[in-house]
């Protein structure tokens, strides 16, 4: 059996005007500010001027 049949109905109008309530009731959220990334940070996160290697002889070495 479900939760409302054991219920009356003046319950259930009461559960439904608070579930009702509930969603109107809710604060509108402020839109996020955007993160403002410099040149420097984009270049770090696409990998940008990092170091070079190359095998030289069996060896990783620095290029």
């Amino acid at each position: 059996m479900k939760f409302a049949d054991h219920l009356s109905k003046s319950d259930i109008q009461k559960f439904n005007q608070l579930r009702r309530g509930s969603k109107q009731s809710k604060p509108e959220t402020k839109p996020k500010k955007k993160e403002y990334i410099s040149n420097q940070d984009w270049e770090f996160i696409m990998g940008m001027h990092r170091d070079t290697y190359k095998k030289v002889r069996g060896r990783v070495r620095g290029k």
